[in-house]
C-alpha cells in the first residue's frame, strides 16, 4: 500500500499541490537583432528578427526551461558525487552513511503534522479508511523530511567541500518588465526587483506571498517586491472584482494591507465581503464602496493582465525577478538562487 501511495504522491503528481501554478507559464527572450531574412514574399523579405520578435517569450523559456533541466541534474550530480566521495573518505558504504547522517537524524513526523496535513488537503486525499489515510501521510511527510535532509546535509559537505560550478544562466532568458507600474515594497532602489503577476483567490499565490515576504524580510535594503494583477476569471469569477478592490483600498493608502487581507480571507471574495474587508481595515466605507460598484478601476487591473499576456503570462503565479521568469509557488531556495545570482553579477557596460 506504501507504495501505491508513493506512485500516487510522485513529484509529477505533488508539484500541482505544492509548487502549483494556474494556467502555464512562458518566458522572456534570446535573441540578438539580425537582418538574417527568413523568408522572401514577392519582394518583400521576412527577417529572422521579425520571426523571433513574434515568438519571443517562448523562445525565452525554452532556454529557460533548457538551463533549469540541466541546472537541476547538475544538482544532483554533484550531491551523489559529494556523498559519494564522503563514505570513501569514511570507509563506510554509502547506504550506511546515508542511514547515519540521514535517515537517522531527519526530524520524525509528529500526529500534530498528520493532522494538520489531512485537514489541509482532505479533497486532494484518496478516500479510505481513517488509519490507513493516516499512514499514507505519514509516509509522504517523512519521505519529505527525509530529503529535505539529505539536501541539508549535501550542502554541508558542499560548503567542507571545494565545489566549483561553471554552468551559467541564458543571459538573454530575461525580458523587460517595468517597475514603474504596479504596487511596490521594499527598498525603492533596490538592485533586484521581482514583478509577480497574481490572482488574488488562486491558492498558489496565497502560498507564494508567505515566501516572497521572507525573501523581502532577508534581503532588506536589496529586494523590491512589484505586485501586478492577473485575475483568472474562468478558474476564479470573483478575483478580478477583489483587484479591483485592491485598487480602490489603495485609493485611500491601503493597498498592501488590504492585499494581504483577501490573501488571508480568501477564497471569500464576494462583494459584500471585500466592502467588509475595507471596514475591517478602517476604510471610509462610503468612498471605497463607491469605487468598487462603479468600477472605476476594472480598465487598470485589465490593463496589467494585457501586460502580463504581452509578456507570456498563462499563469499564477508568475514572478520575473530582474527580468526573469520563475512560476509557480516555489520554495523559498528558488528565489535565492536567482537573487544570489543578480547580487552577484557585474553590472552591465
Amino acid at each position: 500500500m506504501r507504495g501505491r501511495w508513493r506512485t500516487v504522491l510522485t513529484a509529477t503528481a505533488i508539484l500541482p499541490l505544492f509548487l502549483g501554478v494556474h494556467g502555464a507559464g512562458a518566458q522572456p527572450a534570446p535573441g540578438t537583432k539580425s537582418a538574417t531574412p527568413a523568408a522572401k514574399v514577392g519582394d518583400e523579405v521576412i527577417t529572422l528578427e521579425e520571426v523571433e520578435q513574434a515568438v519571443r517569450p517562448q523562445l525565452a523559456n525554452i532556454e529557460e526551461q533548457r538551463y533549469a533541466l540541466l541546472d537541476g541534474e547538475l544538482e544532483r550530480l554533484i550531491g551523489n558525487r559529494l556523498l559519494t566521495q564522503e563514505a570513501k573518505k569514511r570507509a563506510m558504504p554509502l547506504d550506511q552513511l546515508l542511514k547515519t547522517e540521514v535517515y537517522a537524524k531527519a526530524p520524525e513526523v509528529t500526529d500534530a503534522e498528520v493532522s494538520s496535513f489531512i485537514t489541509g488537503n482532505r479533497a486532494r486525499l484518496p478516500q479510505g479508511d481513517a488509519a490507513e489515510v493516516k499512514l499514507k501521510v505519514w509516509d509522504y511527510l517523512r519521505s519529505q523530511k527525509v530529503n529535505e535532509w539529505r539536501q541539508a546535509y549535501i550542502q554541508s559537505l558542499r560548503v567542507q567541500g571545494k565545489v566549483t560550478v561553471y554552468l551559467e544562466a541564458p543571459a538573454a532568458a530575461r525580458v523587460a518588465v517595468s517597475a514603474s507600474t504596479g504596487f511596490a515594497r521594499g527598498a525603492k532602489e533596490a538592485p533586484v526587483t521581482i514583478v509577480e503577476f497574481s490572482d488574488f483567490q488562486c491558492p498558489f499565490c496565497k502560498n507564494a506571498t508567505a515566501t516572497v515576504k521572507q525573501v523581502v524580510e532577508r534581503y532588506q535594503g536589496k529586494v523590491k517586491w512589484v505586485f501586478r494583477d492577473f485575475p483568472i476569471p474562468n478558474l476564479h469569477p470573483l478575483a478580478p472584482k477583489a483587484h479591483e478592490a485592491a485598487r480602490c483600498a489603495a485609493e485611500q493608502g491601503k493597498f498592501w494591507e488590504y492585499h494581504d487581507l483577501l490573501f488571508e480571507k480568501s477564497p471569500r471574495q464576494a462583494p459584500d465581503e471585500l466592502k467588509q474587508y475595507a471596514k475591517d481595515l478602517k476604510l471610509d466605507s462610503a468612498t471605497f464602496a463607491q469605487c468598487l460598484d462603479s468600477g472605476k478601476q476594472e480598465a487598470a487591473v485589465n490593463r496589467d493582465v494585457q501586460d502580463g499576456a504581452r509578456l507570456g503570462v498563462t499563469g499564477t503565479p508568475t514572478f520575473f525577478i530582474n527580468g526573469r521568469q520563475l512560476v509557480g509557488a516555489q520554495p523559498l531556495t528558488a528565489f535565492q538562487k536567482i537573487i544570489d545570482g543578480e547580487l552577484a553579477r557585474k553590472p552591465g557596460p
